[in-house]
């Protein structure tokens, strides 16, 4: 299967992107992946790169975004951060993925069981990664549902947590990124949310986050009189 070059980047629309990797994400959790010959595509690749998506996920070693969306070198860039948080150098690297390199389409990717939401759950401090989960906090907090037994080993709760912490990073690339935000309302780059289930292989595309022409803003579990988070 050939790389993508500058005209298939150029002609592809965020909506063809959001297509191909829901398509690949079908093909790997039936295990009928493209058979690729990565040398060549390693020489392909060697003058230059065209990646059609870009996809923030967590580092954990289970969700690669080139394998569980089926893609292969200079498809996608991939950016990886414990709890698929959101900073100014990720905002830095989209800016640059998407208004210089010409990427189509961020995705932020969350997934179940997820070692730095639970970290955030149970209010972890240790070093450097207490300053990473204190983003992750706001999303804690903002899950309202569960009264008692807020902790890592409620499983529903680490679920609703992670996704309300997808929902606030896309909501956060958008608030401040205004180059991004730009890309967003002249059609020219497409923003969704999902979430990775590591028991299954299958990516849940968050439908109500996709923006394209139109700014959304979101917040789930929103206690009343409570400020919305930046």
């Amino acid at each position: 299967m050939r790389v993508h070059d500058k005209d298939s980047q150029a002609t592809m629309t965020p909506e063809q992107a959001l297509t191909i990797l829901k398509e690949g994400n079908g093909r790997f959790r039936q295990n009928l992946r493209v058979s690729r010959d990565l040398l060549q595509q390693v020489n392909a690749t060697s003058e230059g790169q065209w990646p059609f998506a870009t996809i923030l996920s967590c580092i954990d070693s289970r969700t690669s975004a080139e394998l569980i969306f089926d893609q292969g070198l200079g498809d996608v860039f991939s950016i990886r951060i414990a709890g698929n948080i959101i900073n100014d150098d990720i905002l830095g690297s989209m800016e640059f993925a998407t208004k210089v390199a010409g990427s189509k389409l961020l995705v932020v990717l969350g997934h179940t069981n997820c070692g730095a939401i639970k970290g955030a759950c149970d209010m972890v401090q240790l070093g450097n990664l207490s300053t990473l989960l204190n983003k992750i906090q706001p999303s804690v907090y903002l899950e309202r549902k569960t009264k008692t037994d807020r902790n890592a080993k409620n499983e529903q709760f680490v679920e609703r947590v992670a996704r309300i912490q997808v929902r606030r990073s896309v909501e956060s690339i958008i608030e401040h990124s205004v180059i991004v935000r730009e890309l967003i309302e002249t059609r020219a780059v497409g923003l969704i949310g999902a979430h990775y289930d590591i028991d299954t292989g299958e990516v849940e595309f968050f439908d109500d986050t996709y923006m394209c022409g139109t700014i959304k803003h979101f917040y789930l579990d929103l206690p009343e009189g409570a400020p919305s988070p930046a």
